[in-house]
């Protein structure tokens, strides 16, 4: 892989950019001087009211959990692109539901739901619109979809966590390979982050051990201050983002 070099114009659409990984990606990318359009349910009060970003940050409040108006959005995002003047455009899908964390018989339908299409459906059809929708323009595309280690290690009570994310592993290796041989192919890569100090393990530290067989766990990992922060994990997923990629590879990149 060889690093990006060129100055040009970049646009950037990142899910998920109210806290954590996506927030911080966000602010430092916009600090180099970077365009970036925000998808999260919540607002991005920090982004929102920066007076520095004025001009090159859009927040668009969204539920991933809605299917039906991806295509519609991504529609609308890409319009307020000036498609004539950028060099690269990339899709950051980073927005992820960490809940239900119980045994699968404890989780109702909407639950499940719920998750699958935040953190594996929403991703697909981003995806798909985003590579349908660019397909005519000259400009360099990549998309950077959100991994875990628990895409491959099988844990209790994150039965719909892990296979979210096996699911989106799977779909980043074969679009890779949709893409070899095209005009213009889409870089498209899975990065893992590695256990990050975001709300998702908040949530988890924070749940009985009657409830979550993993509390214990989670907390360990957080008191013996085994977890990266969010801003040293989005400065590795930009260098992540300024390689080149074959785009008959996927990267996996792990925070250790």
């Amino acid at each position: 892989m060889k690093k990006e070099t060129e100055t040009g114009r970049r646009h950037f659409i990142i899910t998920g950019t109210s806290k954590g990984i996506g927030l911080q990606l966000a602010e430092l990318l916009l600090a180099k001087g970077d365009y970036v359009c925000g998808i999260s349910r919540g607002r991005s009060d920090e982004l929102e009211s920066g007076e520095k970003w004025i001009g090159r940050y859009r927040h668009v409040q969204y539920d991933l959990a809605d299917l039906t108006g991806i295509d519609d959005l991504v529609t609308r995002v890409l319009s307020q692109i000036p498609s004539q003047e950028v060099d690269f455009i990339g899709l950051i899908n980073n927005a992820v539901m960490l809940e239900p964390l119980r045994p699968i018989d404890q989780c109702s339908a909407e639950e499940i739901s719920r998750s699958l299409n935040i953190s594996l459906a929403a991703p697909m059809i981003w995806s798909s619109s985003f590579i349908q929708q660019t397909n005519h323009l000259s400009a360099r595309r990549k998309i950077v979809n959100l991994s875990s280690g628990s895409a491959s290690y099988p844990a209790p009570s994150m039965a719909v966590y892990c296979t979210s994310k096996a699911g989106l592993n799977m779909f980043t290796q074969c679009v890779s390979l949709e893409q070899t041989g095209q005009q213009n192919p889409v870089e498209i890569i899975a990065f893992d982050p590695g256990m990050v100090d975001t709300e998702l393990q908040a949530v988890a530290r924070g749940k009985s051990t009657e409830e979550f067989a993993l509390a214990g766990m989670f907390n360990q990992v957080y008191e013996a201050g085994q977890l990266r922060s969010p801003q040293d994990v989005a400065m590795q997923l930009i260098e992540r983002i300024d390689e080149h990629s074959d785009a008959s590879h996927v990267t996996h990149s792990t925070g250790s």
